[in-house]
């Protein structure tokens, strides 16, 4: 696999099919864990490590898996690989374990993982498998991280739990609840299509 292909591969999940602004997926984490920036970043680093070893795995094991039973094997060997995470997460950060609380388990039946391991892992080889799952583990990660980072500074008055706005200023609550969650999510849907699209217009032009 040439340079050209895990480039175009990483920045793929990163723009053109962002999971969270392009496909639309992945939304109850997105939604669940968004309320400070170290949950969102968590969260997404914890996806990305998943993302990136099924896609391995299952590629590894793609022409050894019967087509019949194909999202019962995704299941197990991505079951696996969340198992790890969460149990090193309890280990050496059970603080940002205890915050993300069931949303680590649940990365089993993520739609990004899912969506990944058959639409490419399983049709691909390992070294392109392994950079298109780093792309859309990083393309989630900056969405969500970037969500977060929003509602913690409106809600708040923090960013990483560091005080950054000024002492007189009013947090507004709503954007620590699911409401103010949507709202931020469809605000920032709408700015990342809007610049991406005009790029790739221009680019079309050029």
């Amino acid at each position: 696999m040439g340079m050209k292909e895990t480039k175009n591969a990483i920045v793929n999940g990163l723009l053109s099919e962002n999971p969270t602004f392009r496909l639309v997926l992945g939304m109850c984490p997105t939604m669940g864990v968004t309320t400070m920036a170290q949950n969102g970043l968590g969260m997404g680093l914890a996806t990305t490590a998943v993302l990136v070893c099924s896609n391995v795995a299952i590629s590894l094991l793609r022409k050894a898996i019967p087509d019949r039973i194909r999202i019962p094997a995704f299941v197990v060997i991505i079951a696996t690989f969340v198992t790890m995470v969460d149990l090193l997460m309890k280990a050496f950060i059970p603080s940002l374990s205890e915050a993300l609380g069931a949303f680590i388990p649940l990365i089993v039946v993520n739609c990004i993982v899912f969506a990944r391991a058959e639409s490419f892992a399983f049709k691909n080889k390992p070294a392109i498998s392994a950079a298109d799952g780093l792309g859309m583990g990083l393309g989630f990660t900056m969405s969500i991280t970037l969500l977060s980072a929003v509602r913690e500074i409106l809600g708040m008055g923090t960013l990483f739990g560091m005080q950054i706005m000024p002492a007189s200023y009013q947090p507004m609550a709503i954007m620590t609840a699911a409401p103010g969650g949507f709202i931020t999510l469809g605000i920032l849907m709408a700015i990342f299509n809007t610049v991406y699209n005009k790029a790739a217009l221009k680019a079309q032009k050029a």
